[in-house]
């Protein structure tokens, strides 16, 4: 198995990470994709005139259920849509992928992770608002919608049909590659590592434990999207909870030392130690860790949320801005702060094993275990929650990816090969794993952006018009009329 995915992972590289300074850059380079996701979100942030700043309180209120109206069309509501995005992101990414960053690029990439979580906020916006606006409610009242809806509806509304077409079809095979790999896959692996520390007999018996899990997400996963965001809704609120107040006390206890963690991370993201391979590798490590563990720019997160229940496109697209935030900004910061205080990324020290295998759920697990002694028992059952939320998501992206290319009566084909796919990456390596899940993942933005920028003007028409119903006050009328908001002062 390992050989099958570093053959693909070849194949994939070679297309998707090419150096752009074409290798004139000494000790580093700067991979095509990472590049495209950096310039995509300065360019709209600044587009949209930082939207991703100016209309957070506002899509606030529409998570809590303050803009309701009449006209609300969808399968599920917009913090259900949230939550299971959440589950998605909220995850192994931020485990794992934080340990594993710090440990390949230094605690400076850190800060490139948090910057382009601010960046990636007005990403997800606009490709949610796209995903409102060209998605399709089929006659069995299932919706279909997402990168592969937006890149051939809208793009041959502009008159670029075959262009549209290819853009979409490449979005949905590297979305089925990406739920098998990233959002199934890496999943298990980093599960299964953390898990078999405190259960020996899975370390004998992998498979064992694949089959487990594979029961469970098969489970839910039958019963569709409203099975998937009733289960999320009730997870993610838990684990996020548990989650953070450990890392609140790991940093309250160690509060003498975060000082010097923070100026660690500014001073290293400018001056980065060698083993970061420059100023670039740094960056790099950052931008690719949070499009990981966000998925902003990567346009899978716009297929659950073309199905939430709203009357406008660009208020769903306000609700996704919390996504990058709460998972990148908020969630990743504070991963990183306790292991930068801990310091078990040093390739050198106690935990280099780890390190050096990119065992990042593992990792994580000791830099809190170095705090509280039992917390590494919690967060290994944690991780194994955490790794089921995203799969059952990460499920849906890929099941209306393939229901996009060959319609729905395949699509239990499709939630066999995920389950069998569970059980077949219980048995192989992470390293692997985490490049294939990489390249996947990372591809997706390629046709994405491309989408994100054809289309731009249409999102910036109606933000526009929403803004200017906002402001004059009928969007507060609307609400008013069913008594569910105050009058905007």
């Amino acid at each position: 198995m390992n050989s099958i995915f570093e053959q693909i992972n070849s194949i994939l590289g070679s297309f998707f990470f090419f150096d752009i300074f074409f290798g004139k850059m000494e000790e580093t380079s700067m991979p095509f994709i990472v590049a495209w996701l950096i310039v995509g979100g300065i360019f709209l942030t600044f587009r949209f005139g930082f939207i991703n700043a100016r209309m957070f309180g506002h899509a606030f209120k529409i998570i809590t259920g303050k803009y309701k109206t009449a006209d609300d069309v969808g399968e599920i509501t917009p913090f259900q849509s949230l939550t299971t995005a959440l589950s998605a992101t909220v995850g192994l990414g931020n485990i794992a992928g934080v340990a594993i960053a710090i440990a390949v690029g230094g605690p400076g990439a850190t800060f490139w992770m948090i910057l382009a979580g601010f960046f990636g906020m007005t990403l997800k916006f606009t490709e949610v608002t796209l995903a409102q606006i060209y998605r399709e409610i089929r006659p069995d009242g299932r919706i279909m919608g997402g990168a592969m809806q937006y890149l051939s509806i809208g793009l041959a509304s502009k008159g670029y049909i075959k262009l549209g077409k290819v853009l979409a079809v490449m979005f949905a095979v590297l979305a089925i590659g990406g739920s098998l790999g990233a959002g199934n896959a890496f999943q298990t692996s980093q599960a299964m590592g953390a898990l078999s520390e405190r259960i020996p007999f899975f370390q004998e018996y992998p498979i064992i434990f694949g089959l487990i899990l594979a029961t469970l997400v098969g489970f839910v996963i039958i019963g569709g999207i409203k099975r998937i965001a009733s289960t999320a809704e009730k997870i993610v609120p838990v684990m996020v909870f548990i989650y953070l107040a450990a890392s609140l006390w790991i940093l309250i206890t160690n509060a003498s030392q975060v000082p010097a963690a923070i100026l660690t991370i500014f001073h290293e993201a400018f001056a980065p130690t060698a083993v970061a391979g420059g100023l670039i590798g740094v960056l790099v490590q950052g931008f690719k860790r949070a499009a990981f563990s966000s998925e902003a720019g990567i346009g899978s997160a716009a297929i659950v949320h073309s199905t939430a229940s709203v009357k406008y496109p660009v208020r769903q697209g306000m609700v996704a801005l919390y996504e990058p935030f709460i998972d990148t900004i908020v969630i990743c910061s504070m991963t990183a702060l306790v292991i930068v205080t801990t310091g078990v990324y040093d390739p050198s020290g106690e935990f280099a094993n780890l390190v050096a295998s990119k065992q990042g759920a593992a990792l994580t697990a000791a830099a809190y275990g170095t705090v509280i002694s039992w917390f590494p028992v919690i967060l290994s059952f944690s991780i194994v929650l955490f790794a089921f939320s995203t799969m059952i998501s990460w499920s849906y992206y890929g099941e209306r990816s393939w229901t996009y290319l060959f319609g729905e009566k395949y699509t239990l084909l499709y939630k066999l090969i995920f389950v069998s796919f569970t059980v077949i990456s219980s048995i192989t390596s992470a390293s692997t794993l985490l490049e294939f899940s990489d390249l996947l993942i990372l591809g997706m933005a390629l046709p994405n952006l491309i989408g994100l920028y054809m289309l731009q003007g249409v999102v910036h028409t109606n933000l526009k018009a929403y803004l200017s119903k906002w402001k004059s006050g009928e969007l507060d009328k609307e609400c008013i009329e069913k008594g569910v908001c105050e009058p905007k002062s």
